[in-house]
């Protein structure tokens, strides 16, 4: 099939990277910009709800304005229980004169730290991955055991092996001590056994209170100080983190878990037919061209939060796209229509 597409015949089927990559990239980093945008203006308000809101509507809004024929299949959950962006969800701008544009995959999530929105603290960004169609895991909304780690960690850990080996074998490929690491946890009574477990093995403990999708991320870039993120978190985030995973050369191992009997019953709706299954990022996001967009609303050890003056915004994000294996960290300055202004760095 061709069509043309900004005066030239594009083949679809055999430019599906180069459509995803050059013509969406971009467009995909403008959704996740205008999203951090509208949710900072709720930092410190302790309004989490009114953050996450704003963050889901303009990025819905934002997205039909992207040339792709989008299906949500990691979002705000079920059609009965969001008003946007829910599973199954069609997105994407309407197609004009003959146009085809490519089908897309799409997990989001709109406001990943709605709580560290709510409170001013660091580390909430909003967040997208997208790749062809079949490119994602369906995971449903329940929990995940995690350990993500950097490149130099590949195969080193196993969900199924006791912390202080998964340490240990950690802080070999690092050429380090376990003293010397620093390992992320979810501050929670379920971690309990975890923090202990981690404490005797003599690592140190960064907790934290919401949003492990950021600090996944970190632990794939060196000189952050940030080694293994480990713990249960949210399954669609650990789908978002395995495809940014995929884009850093990093690892991660995932389990499901804590999923209700109607969970399970739809799991195999999502192609899902072995629940006990241990993922791979590779499994968790199994796409050829995958791309990642994150924009950060509060600072975090990656991207500064969203800044305000005068005469616009300023903006700080990551785009990662997998078949090229390129990172770009991104300033953008945006300028409020009319106003005089000048460029500040």
């Amino acid at each position: 099939m061709a069509t043309q597409f900004q005066n030239k015949t594009v083949h679809l089927e055999d430019n599906v990277m180069t459509n995803l990559e050059s013509d969406l990239a971009l467009e995909l980093l403008r959704v996740v910009e205008a999203a951090a945008i509208a949710s900072a203006r709720q930092m410190g308000t302790g309004d989490r709800k009114k953050a996450d809101q704003v963050a889901t509507e303009t990025m819905r809004r934002v997205m039909d304005t992207v040339p792709m024929r989008g299906t949500i299949v990691i979002g705000e959950g079920e059609r009965d229980e969001a008003p946007m962006l829910y599973i199954g969800e069609k997105v994407g701008r309407a197609a004009k004169d003959g146009i085809v544009y490519p089908e897309v995959d799409i997990a989001v999530d709109p406001l990943e730290g709605t709580n560290l929105t709510a409170t001013g603290a660091p580390g909430s960004i909003c967040v997208l991955a997208a790749s062809e169609r079949g490119g994602l895991l369906h995971a449903p909304d329940c929990y995940m055991e995690k350990i993500v780690v950097g490149p130099a960690c590949k195969g080193s850990v196993d969900l199924d092996a006791p912390t202080a080996v998964n340490l240990k074998m950690i802080a070999k490929a690092l050429h380090r001590d376990v003293e010397d690491l620093v390992v992320i946890v979810l501050d929670r009574p379920r971690h309990e056994t975890l923090i202990n477990e981690i404490r005797r093995a003599g690592a140190r403990i960064k907790l934290i209170g919401d949003g492990d999708l950021a600090p996944g991320i970190a632990a794939a870039v060196r000189g952050t100080g940030v080694h293994a993120v480990m713990g249960t978190g949210g399954a669609p985030e650990g789908v978002i983190t395995a495809a940014a995973m995929r884009c850093l050369n990093g690892y991660m191992v995932g389990r499901l878990t804590g999923y209700t009997e109607e969970q399970r019953e739809r799991m195999t709706q999502y192609g899902i037919s072995d629940v006990n299954k241990t993922y791979t990022a590779e499994e968790l996001a199994p796409g050829e061209n995958i791309i990642f967009a994150a924009t950060g609303v509060t600072d975090g050890p990656l991207m500064q939060g969203v800044r305000f003056f005068g005469e616009g915004v300023r903006t700080s994000s990551m785009i990662m796209k997998m078949a090229s294996r390129k990172v770009r960290f991104v300033e953008g300055i945006h300028i409020e229509q009319g106003k005089e202004f000048q460029v500040r760095f």
